[in-house]
């Protein structure tokens, strides 16, 4: 049955991968990008709506363009996030706050949305986007993998909060993914990061959407407050 299904950050990369999996599968799809044109987002049948996820008026309204014309979102991946690295003794304040803003509070503010309407269904399924670096550790990345590091407690929190109500919380940790944000990195760059890789290369985009469309399936009814990893193994024993 075709579900009303929203990717916030659907516009790009990993994101825009996933919304195609549940687009290709008959879900009607909704994303929220936060900037640009969506034009060609919409010639591919999703319903884009411009939406930054550190405003919760905008987060209420975007909700209720999906609801009216999708219905109630049944399914909800939490992708929308932003870096500001930098060394902590060259990390401002803001660096800090505003990537937390984004990443964490930004997903409490989607995903409080949408167990209004899960709640009532008495149904759902929840998929936060994480990241190896929030399990391993990365230098110049302080906030960012604290932001990711916290999703699993949130989901893990709200796996047990809901778990009565049919509602499933999982996180999906990606490791290095090759998108546009990682194409602008030299040959020597690259050619480090994958000598870390123990199946020695990149994850696809598409790679990710499989797993994040699992666990929005039925296969993956009794699956909750899991992290899955899909880092080529960068990430083991974490």
């Amino acid at each position: 049955m075709s579900r009303s299904v929203l990717v916030t950050g659907g516009n790009r990369g990993i994101g825009l991968a996933i919304a195609q999996a549940f687009a290709e599968a008959g879900d009607r799809v909704a994303i929220t990008y936060r900037s640009g044109e969506p034009a060609e987002l919409e010639k591919r049948g999703f319903l884009a709506v411009k939406c930054d996820i550190t405003d919760t008026e905008q987060v209420d309204q975007a909700y209720k363009e999906i609801e009216e014309k999708h219905g109630p979102v049944e399914v909800l991946v939490a992708n929308a996030g932003v870096t500001k690295d930098q060394l902590l003794m060259r990390m401002s304040e803001e660096d800090f706050t505003s990537v937390l803003d984004t990443n964490l509070t930004g997903t409490f503010r989607v995903v409080k949305r949408a167990n209004r309407g899960m709640l009532r269904a008495k149904k759902g399924r929840v998929v936060l986007i994480s990241s190896v670096v929030g399990l391993l550790g990365s230098a110049g990345q302080a906030n960012y993998a604290a932001s990711k590091a916290a999703l699993v407690g949130f989901a893990r929190s709200l796996a047990r909060e809901l778990g009565s109500r049919n509602i499933t919380f999982n996180v999906v940790a990606p490791g290095f993914v090759d998108t546009d944000m990682t194409k602008v990195l030299t040959d020597e760059q690259r050619a480090g990061i994958v000598s870390q890789v123990p199946l020695g290369r990149y994850a696809q985009p598409e790679e990710i959407a499989a797993a994040v469309q699992f666990l929005a399936s039925d296969n993956a009814s009794y699956i909750t407050g899991a992290v899955i990893p899909v880092d080529g193994g960068l990430g083991m024993g974490h």
